[in-house]
């Protein structure tokens, strides 16, 4: 959806098709549950081939889904970011997502079950502001070196 109609070089809806044939994906969230040797778990991803990762609506309801599905459960939730921060092309829209994410996972702590949060490489703005940084656990991984750079 386009709430707002909004237009930079292109219109966001055209990006949002660019974007969903390019990865398959409707959005830039994947989330599901699963296990690791046994152990139940939910997880949410952030797909940066997606508009970088950023988080519009449909990502912050993924996520706070993600997060309900955790606390219902009553198994540990394990968020990956990669993300450029807050989808642009929405702009209070997605803003009101770090709020709902994050009293998600106030909820969540408040029950008792575990958040891991796993940092890539990039994760800023406001996913970083928001859900990402309120893991129980935070695992980062290093800058990765890029061609440029190794070679500078």
């Amino acid at each position: 959806m386009d709430p707002l109609n909004f237009v930079d070089i292109q219109p966001y809806s055209v990006r949002l098709t660019h974007s969903q044939k390019k990865t398959g994906q409707i959005d830039a969230c994947v989330a599901g549950e699963g296990s690791i040797e046994g152990h139940a778990l939910v997880a949410a991803l952030l797909d940066f081939e997606f508009m970088g990762g950023s988080m519009g609506s449909v990502v912050g309801e993924k996520v706070t889904q993600a997060i309900e599905k955790a606390l219902k459960l009553r198994v540990p939730l394990l968020l990956v970011s990669a993300s450029g921060g807050a989808r642009m092309q929405e702009s209070i829209l997605s803003l009101m997502q770090m709020a709902k994410t994050s009293a998600a996972l106030a909820r969540l702590h408040e029950g008792g079950v575990p958040f891991i949060s796993l940092l890539t490489d990039p994760t800023t703005g406001g996913v970083t502001a928001s859900f990402a940084m309120l893991g129980d656990l935070i695992i980062a991984e290093p800058r990765r070196s890029s061609p440029s750079r190794a070679h500078a």
